[in-house]
């Protein structure tokens, strides 16, 4: 009788331990439903900045640009963006506003348009002392010293006309200069629009 009843006894135990195991295997979820991290999101890669591109600060200077990173980009990042929008701009107008300043159109002096006055002042003075002479008795006199006086009537013009001409080519070397100017600033202009429409569309604010 006692050993009926272990045996009772002991297949009940192992009933109940078959029914445990069931349920857990019940509510535990299979090795392959379990929720697995989800996977690091690759880096984005990067064109590499050809050598010799100008850092942000040379570039702000040289554009007049203030750029804030209005979607708190970081540090390296913003850096790039400026660098890799300088070359954007760069292809896109055919600007280098880091490169020579464009040269000044070189201007020839004029030539002196009283050259010659002090030679024709002296023929003209010789032909109005000779009559003046003949008048008075002494032609060769008189042609000597008309000649005299239109040579320096006509020295006088040769000077003034000297001067002219300096003065009309320092006012076109002015000219060229600011024309030159001119040029570089409208350069410097069109370029800052461009940099500013490839930063402002990775999300910066820029001035």
């Amino acid at each position: 009788m006692k050993m009926k009843v272990s045996a009772i006894a002991t297949a009940l135990l192992f009933m109940i331990l078959a029914f445990t195991v069931g349920c857990k295997s019940k509510n535990e979820p299979a090795a392959s439903e379990v929720q697995q991290p989800a996977p690091a999101a690759a880096p984005v890669e990067r064109t590499p900045i050809p050598p010799g591109t100008p850092t942000p600060d040379a570039i702000h200077k040289t554009l007049g640009a203030f750029v804030y990173a209005a979607n708190q980009q970081p540090p390296d990042q913003q850096q790039y963006d400026e660098m890799d929008c300088y070359n954007w701009a760069k292809s896109q107008t055919s600007i280098d506003p880091m490169g020579p300043a464009t040269a000044v159109q070189q201007v020839q002096k004029g030539e002196n348009q009283a050259q010659g006055s002090r030679v024709k002042g002296a023929a003209r003075g010789a032909v109005g002392g000779a009559v003046i002479g003949g008048i008075t008795g002494n032609a060769g006199r008189g042609a000597a010293i008309g000649a005299t006086a239109g040579t320096m009537r006509g020295g006088r013009q040769v000077r003034q006309g000297k001067a002219q001409a300096e003065q009309d080519y320092q006012q076109a070397q002015a000219q060229a200069r600011q024309q030159a100017a001119s040029a570089d600033k409208q350069k410097i202009a069109t370029f800052k629009k461009a940099f500013s429409v490839c930063v402002q569309g990775r999300g910066y604010t820029v001035q």
